[in-house]
């Protein structure tokens, strides 16, 4: 479940907090606990990424249909 906070959080942001989540449980040395938590915390910055990036690739597609459509009207 995304939170609020995390619907605020631009692309780089949550990228850039992945960053550190994924470079904390490769280093190694937390408990059980903080380690699941971390995943659970990354899994949840990798869904905010996709909606980011899914929304930039739908907004492209629209453009490029809009230029097709023109170009096809000229």
């Amino acid at each position: 479940m995304t939170s609020k906070t995390d619907e605020a959080l631009g692309y780089e942001q949550a990228r850039d907090e992945l960053i550190e989540v994924v470079r904390r449980l490769e280093a190694g040395g937390t408990t059980l606990e903080e380690s699941l938590a971390l995943w659970e915390r990354g899994e949840e910055l990798a869904k905010v990424c996709r909606r980011w990036l899914e929304g930039a690739r739908a907004r492209l597609d629209a453009a490029l249909a809009e230029e097709e459509k023109a170009q096809d009207g000229e």
